[in-house]
């Protein structure tokens, strides 16, 4: 009788519980992708039956720089061009309510896996992410465009001034898609700390290379701020300069984990 070597027992013991894990693990993961698309699905669908007031309420801005006597209007040249800009509406608006219930299912896969000082780590930044996206949207409504709207208005002109007047005649789904450019833009951009956070939290980067490196980071600032924003200088300033605050605040929170790596 022959005995069988202990490596094969090793191997035929093991393989079936890692692949068994494994499909286990492809499982969970599926499902928590079906509650989060179920999550998106039912949002965007909330968010359609209230896409006209929220549509009014993107469109403040550009009507107080108008002012509250003003004629002027948006409009739209294709029949199915409204519907589309509400169905846009709800897309952006029922997405941003699904990031809580997509960081809450990231959360609860990853979880298991974790010590708990990994989990001290991970959790605030999952939470400080969503809030820092919506403080870039704020600044594009809040500050932004109540400076931006005025400026582009400046170049209209009666016919006192030039041969024929300049008036605006902005499409609904234009105003939309700047909307919605600008307020990505800066919500993604407001990242920043976060990520350089979780880059010094695993020992890549340090404050004293950030600071020696400002230079070059102002200039990558500005380049990114032309890639994201629409094609005039004014937007690409006014995401440069928030920008460069936040790398400075990105700049303290390395040099905090760089010290907690320093303790641990």
């Amino acid at each position: 009788m022959t005995e069988t070597p202990p490596e094969k027992i090793v191997s035929e013991t093991t393989e079936p519980d890692v692949s068994a894990t494994l499909v286990s693990h492809l499982v969970e993961l599926r499902t928590r992708i079906l509650w989060v698309l179920l999550m998106l699905g039912v949002s965007t669908g909330l968010c359609y039956l209230v896409a006209r007031p929220i549509y009014g309420f993107l469109v403040k801005p550009l009507a107080h720089a108008m002012g509250p006597d003003s004629t002027q209007r948006l409009i739209y040249t294709n029949l199915t061009e409204a519907f589309f800009t509400y169905l846009q509406i709800s897309f952006f608006c029922g997405l941003f309510l699904t990031v809580p219930v997509l960081l809450t299912q990231i959360w609860l896969f990853i979880a298991p896996g974790l010590y708990k000082n990994e989990k001290r780590v991970v959790l605030p930044f999952l939470v400080a992410s969503p809030l820092l996206f919506l403080c870039g949207m704020a600044c594009v409504y809040y500050v932004v465009l109540p400076m931006a709207w005025p400026f582009f208005l400046s170049f209209q002109s009666s016919s006192d001034q030039t041969a024929l007047p300049i008036q605006l005649e902005a499409r609904v789904g234009e105003y939309l898609d700047l909307i919605l450019s600008l307020m990505f833009a800066f919500g993604l951009c407001f990242q920043l700390p976060v990520l350089m956070g979780l880059l010094a939290r695993a020992g890549l980067i340090r404050a004293e290379h950030l600071i020696l490196k400002r230079r070059y980071a102002i200039v990558a600032i500005f380049v990114v701020a032309a890639v994201l924003t629409p094609p005039d200088v004014f937007s690409q300033i006014l995401l440069a300069l928030p920008l460069m605050g936040l790398y400075e605040i990105s700049i303290l929170v390395v040099r905090r984990m760089n010290r907690r790596v320093n303790q641990s």
